[in-house]
This record gives structure tokens, sequence and C-alpha cells, in this order.
């Protein structure tokens, strides 16, 4: 990315920036705005205007850009994949909040917020792994890895995903000190927004299993990195990487069809609470969702909470 080319030319970034992190935001966050903006930049250069002389045409123009097999990465390099009508969105979302910004601190702009219309979403029946796919999913390691601390090691980590329903982020760089001898974990979620959750009896089980194998290393880290001989990789924490990358492979090894992920487990964990009859207020707790609207999706994403709905609840059922 070219950042000293975008600074000079989106006027007030660093300040914008600089507001999103006074607000809270995580580091992520705020690079995530910093890089979609970059694409508008690299937009602007393209067409050869300046943001001083960008309005609604150019934003149109943008808007197909952005929707085009043309458009360029953040690194100036052609993209190989249409971006989906989330991702769009959310280059849009940034747009719009970075000029609003402007428009606070009277910055002269012809492209106001207002003429950022957001593209529809394509509506997606969501796809949830069947309880029995998840399990053999989870217990997997101990029968697939060959060395027995990465298997003890990964049978503990998707286990406490399920466990959970924490965020790959969550896991990744969790510390010991979080979890209690309860098997209670503070979490600071996304947004920087506290929350608990829990381990179940079998997760604790199979977590205590794979500390006895980790051994006393220095790492704050919970799950550590088993690679060689090389002692400081274990000062090191596993990556979100790793853990796609073996979840994709056991997926294809136990020939599971629905495309589960990391965020596919954290989904089955919300959806099988809800269809233990769970409270979805309870849920959302647990998830660290700020919106009902958001854990609604989930509970709402399985077919056989549906089906026991209508069953339970349809007038004329018998």
């Amino acid at each position: 990315m070219n950042k000293n080319k975008v600074k000079k030319n989106l006027p007030l970034l660093d300040d914008f920036l600089l507001s999103l992190q006074t607000n809270n935001l995580s580091q992520e966050t705020v690079y995530n705005y910093e890089r979609d903006l970059s694409v508008f930049q690299n937009f602007l250069d393209e067409i050869g205007i300046s943001f001083e002389l960008a309005g609604k045409k150019t934003f149109l123009q943008y808007k197909a850009y952005l929707s085009s097999n043309d458009r360029k990465t953040p690194e100036k390099q052609f993209s190989k994949k249409k971006l989906s009508s989330f991702s769009i969105n959310r280059m849009l979302s940034a747009l719009r909040s970075y000029l609003k910004f402007l428009i606070e601190f009277d910055h002269k702009t012809n492209l106001l917020p207002e003429m950022v219309k957001l593209v529809k979403n394509a509506k997606k029946t969501s796809r949830v792994g069947q309880l029995e796919e998840i399990i053999k999913l989870i217990e997997a390691p101990l029968h697939l890895e060959k060395n027995k601390k990465v298997a003890l090691r990964n049978r503990a980590i998707f286990e406490m995903f399920f466990s959970t329903g924490m965020r790959i982020s969550e896991l990744v760089n969790l510390k010991m000190k979080q979890i209690d001898q309860t098997g209670r974990i503070f979490i600071m979620g996304k947004g920087k927004k506290e929350r608990f959750v829990y381990l179940t009896p079998r997760a604790q089980k199979h977590l205590a299993s794979y500390l006895e194998t980790r051994g006393i290393v220095e790492s704050p880290y919970l799950f550590i990195p088993f690679r060689g001989k090389n002692v400081k990789q274990q000062y090191k924490r596993i990556s979100t990487n790793y853990v796609q990358e073996r979840i994709k492979k056991y997926r294809e090894l136990l020939d599971i069809n629905v495309p589960i992920s990391c965020h596919g487990i954290r989904h089955g964990f919300a959806t099988y609470l809800a269809e233990n009859g769970a409270n979805p207020a309870a849920i959302q707790i647990l998830l660290g969702h700020e919106s009902l609207e958001t854990t609604t999706r989930y509970v709402n994403a399985s077919n056989k909470y549906a089906e026991r709905i209508h069953q339970q609840f349809h007038p004329l059922k018998e």
C-alpha cells in the first residue's frame, strides 16, 4: 500500500484514523478502515481525478469498479476474484464514515455521505454442520495427527471452540491467566467488549490433557506451536491461519461436505444451544454480540429449530 500517496490525496485521513482509535476501536479495525480507503484512493488515481473534484458520478463509477473484475487490491494488484456484496458494503461503509468525519470537521467536499448507498446483499441459506459432523471434526486430531503433542493441543482447541463459542481471534490470543479453576474464561472481545465464556467438563478434561503435554513454558499464551527444536517458538502463539488450515484438512479427510470453518463451529455452538431451548439473550451474551438481531440470525439458522417451533405453535396442528 502506498500510504504516503493515500495520506496526501485523502484530506484529514490521519485525523480520521486517530478519531477511530480514540473511540476505542481496535488497531485491526483501524487498519481495515485505512486499507478500504486506500482502494478508493487507488480508484481515483486510475481515473485521474482528485478527491476534491469527486462527486456523485465518481461514486457511481466507484461502485461499478468494486463490482468489476478490473478492481485492484490495496497493494495495486489485480484481484483474482470478484468481491462479495458484503465486502463491497464494508468498503462503502468505510467511505461513508470518512465523509461524515470530513463534514463534522467542516472540510468542503462534493462527495456527501448520503450519496453512498450500499448494495443489496445476496441472501444465502445459512448452512450449519450437523452435530454429528461437528463432533467428528472436534475429535479428529486424536486419530489424524501423528504427533501426540499436536493431537492433544488441536483436540483441546476444537473442544474449547465448541464449548465456548469464542471467535478464532479470541481463542488464539487466549492466555493462561484468563481461565479460572472453575473453567470460566474472561474475554476481552470485539470492540473491547468484556464477557465471560465457559468450559464444559468435557472441554476441561481435554484442556488438562493438553496442558500436561505442554509442560512448563514461559509463554503466556495457552496454545503454542510445537515446531522443531527451536525453544523460541514456544514463546509465540499458534496462528489463525494454522487453525483454519487444520479444519479444512480434517474436513477433507473426514469427507464432510458442509464447509465447516472456525466461524462455522461458533455458528454451530449458537445454533445447537438454541435447539436445546437456550434463551437468545443468553446466547447473545455468550457470543459477545452487540445486537440481539445478530444473534437471531444464528438462532434462526437451524431447520430443526424452525420445524419444532412450527409443530409446537401452529394453530391447526391437530
